[in-house]
Parts: C-alpha cells; sequence; structure tokens
C-alpha cells in the first residue's frame, strides 16, 4: 500500500513539474523589448495567452531564428492558457533580445518556455514510478509471504518429527 502511494504521488510531483517548468517563465506585451537567456538544449519557445486570435510577428536577435510549431500545442498554468506558436533555433546559450507585435488591438501576453517535447522525460519518469514503485511494492509482499509460508512449514515439520 505504502509502495502504492509512494508511486501516485511521484507520479504527480513528475506531471506538475513538468508542464511548470514548461510554461512561460518570462512574460511581455505586445510592442515590448525583452531579453531573454536562451539555451538551445533546453528547446525554448515562444508562447502566445490572447482571448480572441490575432495576428502576431516575432523578431529575434544575434542571429536566432524563429520557426512556426507543428500543429496546436498548448499548456495551461495557473488560470493562464498559453498556446506555443515558435520555436528559437539559437546558434549557442546566451541573451537574445525578442519582441512580438499584433495587429489587433487585444489583450495579449507573449512569454518564452520550453518545447511540449521536453516534457517528455518528465512525463515517462512519472509514468515509470506510477508503475514500477507499486510492482516492486506487490513483488516484496509476494516474495515475503512465500518465505514465511515456506519457514512455517518448515518449523511445522520439525514440530511434528520431535514431537
Amino acid at each position: 500500500m505504502v509502495c502504492t502511494i509512494v508511486g501516485v504521488v511521484l507520479f504527480t510531483t513528475g506531471i506538475v513539474s513538468s508542464v511548470s517548468n514548461i510554461a512561460p517563465s518570462r512574460t511581455f506585451a505586445s510592442g515590448e523589448s525583452v531579453t531573454v537567456p536562451i539555451d538551445p538544449a533546453n528547446k525554448p519557445a515562444v508562447y502566445l495567452s490572447s482571448d480572441t486570435a490575432v495576428h502576431y510577428e516575432c523578431q529575434i536577435s544575434n542571429g536566432a531564428r524563429l520557426a512556426k510549431s507543428a500543429g496546436t500545442q498548448t499548456v495551461t498554468s495557473g488560470s493562464v492558457t498559453w498556446e506555443q506558436i515558435l520555436v528559437i533555433n539559437a546558434p549557442s546559450k546566451g541573451d537574445y533580445q525578442l519582441s512580438c507585435t499584433t495587429q489587433e488591438q487585444a489583450d495579449v501576453r507573449y512569454g518564452v518556455g520550453r518545447e511540449l517535447t521536453s516534457a517528455a522525460g518528465g512525463i515517462a519518469g512519472g509514468v515509470l514510478a506510477l508503475l514500477l514503485i507499486p510492482g516492486a511494492g506487490l513483488l516484496i509482499a509476494i516474495v515475503g509471504t512465500v518465505v514465511v509460508l515456506v519457514r512455517r512449514s518448515g518449523a511445522r515439520k520439525r514440530l511434528a518429527v520431535s514431537g
């Protein structure tokens, strides 16, 4: 039972930490220029939060490139839903100037986070914890039961012979 509880807790922790690592940690408004630390190993991405559909345009400095995200990918952090709109292809780790604008007059926020695919490790680890830890607990319980039954049987046989 304890192993099942531990497995569920580790699964939940892995999922929550993966989502919080993906969601934008740095946000900015339309027309604002921000300096963001980018590490290509973290698979950085640009996110958009808006109640209405908007047309956006973003630029980044220092030789980095912005590419459209494949498909529609969203992540919810707190009460804010973010849609991944661009991936950042940076040549090296460093600080980059990023700015995004919209044509519409809408309440729009942009943010820099990580690609959704970068969460695969945390989610996979959580699923493994959910399956392996309770499985290990069950295996230990079965082995313990067999050992106890074998020892009790042996003790009974010894008592019957000596009695």
